[in-house]
Formats: C-alpha cells, sequence, structure tokens
C-alpha cells in the first residue's frame, strides 16, 4: 500500500471517530449553529449601521463560520493531539512503519473536511431560516479563506501541543486562548460594539484578520469578488509561525 493509500486509508479511519464520538461532533459541529440560532434570534432585527447598514444575520454569518473553523482545526487537533499523545497512541504510531505525514495528514484531512461541512451548512442555514445571501459570486474568496485559514490553524493547533503538558489541560488552555479572542474579534459581540482600540489589538492575532476575509466574501457591498489579501496575508503568517514550531517542538512521547 503506497503512501497516498495510506493518506486516505488514515483520513477515512478519521472521519468514522469523528462522526461516531457524539462529543466531537456537538462541540465541533453542532455547537456553532446553536450559537448562529441565538445571535441571529437575539439580534436578527438589527443593523450595522458602521458596516453599511448590514443586517446582523447577515453578520454573524461569517462569524460563526470562523467560530467553526477554528473549532475544527485549532481547538480539535490541540485537544485529540495531547490526548492521543498523552495515552501513548503516538508513541506506538511512531513506532510502526506509518509515515509521521501520513498519521498527521489524516487529521488534518479531516479537519479541512469538517471546515468545508460547517461552511456549506452554516451557509444554507442562515439562507433558509434568515434569508442572508448566499455570496456565489464570491465563492473563488470563500474557498481560498477556508483552505488558507484551516491549514493556519491546523499548524498553529499542532504547535500548541508542545506546551500542553497533560490531557486534563489540553482542553482549558485551548479555551482560555480562544474564547478572549472570540469576544476581542466580533465573532460573538457585533464589532460596533467595540472599541476601535481593541478590535486594532485583535488584528494582531489570526482569528480576527480571518473573520474580516470571511466577512468581506459575504459583504454584498464587497469589490474585488471578496479577496482580503492582506488579512489572509496574516493568517497565513501566524501559520507559518507554528507550522515552524510544530516541526521543532512537536513530541510523539507522553509527558508524564
Amino acid at each position: 500500500m503506497n503512501s497516498i493509500r495510506l493518506a486516505l486509508h488514515e483520513f477515512r479511519f478519521d472521519q468514522k471517530v469523528f462522526w461516531r464520538n457524539p462529543a466531537s461532533v456537538f462541540f465541533t459541529a453542532l455547537l456553532p449553529v446553536i450559537f448562529l440560532l441565538i445571535f441571529a434570534t437575539i439580534f436578527g432585527n438589527d443593523e450595522i449601521e458602521s458596516l453599511g447598514n448590514i443586517p446582523t444575520t447577515t453578520y454573524y454569518i461569517p462569524a460563526i463560520i470562523t467560530l467553526a473553523l477554528v473549532s475544527a482545526t485549532f481547538v480539535s487537533l490541540a485537544i485529540n493531539l495531547t490526548v492521543a499523545r498523552e495515552a501513548g497512541l503516538l508513541k506506538r504510531v511512531r513506532g510502526t512503519p506509518l509515515p509521521r505525514w501520513v498519521f498527521i495528514g489524516g487529521r488534518v484531512g479531516n479537519a479541512l473536511v469538517i471546515s468545508l461541512v460547517m461552511l456549506a451548512a452554516i451557509s444554507v442555514i442562515g439562507k433558509v431560516l434568515y434569508g442572508a445571501p448566499i455570496p456565489w459570486s464570491n465563492l473563488p474568496a470563500i474557498l481560498v479563506t477556508l483552505v488558507v485559514g484551516a491549514a493556519s490553524f491546523c499548524c498553529l493547533g499542532i504547535a500548541l501541543t508542545a506546551v500542553i503538558p497533560s490531557r486534563d489541560a489540553a482542553s482549558p488552555i485551548t479555551n482560555v486562548i480562544v474564547l478572549p479572542l472570540y469576544f476581542l474579534s466580533g465573532i460573538f459581540i457585533p464589532e460596533n460594539e467595540i472599541p476601535d482600540q481593541v478590535l486594532a489589538i485583535a488584528g494582531f492575532f489570526p482569528i480576527r484578520p480571518l473573520f474580516e476575509a470571511f466577512f468581506s466574501s459575504y459583504d454584498p457591498a464587497s469589490t474585488g469578488g471578496g479577496f482580503e489579501w492582506a488579512n489572509l496575508l496574516v493568517v497565513a503568517a501566524w501559520g507559518l509561525a507554528g507550522l515552524i514550531l510544530a516541526i521543532r517542538y512537536f513530541r510523539w512521547t507522553p509527558r508524564h
């Protein structure tokens, strides 16, 4: 069996493990949808004047897509790889003929597919329930943003495992990183309610630029095909830094 077939086999296995795990499906796939329903119900009749009177429901579509992507990549990989490491699974995998990149590639491929599924599901829900338009003309920009964001946050999630000391600390550490950034980046709170100085600070971190790139693709008033190259460059730079750290510090053996 060549490496490509091994990678596809590992990807199918990771897909089965994910969809058969109720906790993973709920926190990664269903929770973003619940957030969308809550925020759209509470703020659905409002318009954001600073963004050209865009309906709040349209605003929250790219916001929740950003949340779903970060959850499926950064959060999921950081937690699951740490748990596998501390359980000795990574050590056993390292001792088999299975190439390391195949094992990691299966997890990354699973995260990419889940991100794509969540993008489609949230867009359809927004269209059916709230009349939020699906920007078919900006589909190339949406897909490019998805790929750049997912790849970058996968690298960051793998890199984060190097500083997580135990399986019990995996979830608290990842959440203490992403939850404040969700609020500061305009994911949970419309950005017109957030001071400009706070948004400027959030712009140095990858979640805010990823959201702005998605928002530009979903904004009916956007131009240039919805591409936000400056924001994508920031996200890609974070991803490159994560890749370098992951290559240097990723551990296959348990800390304890």
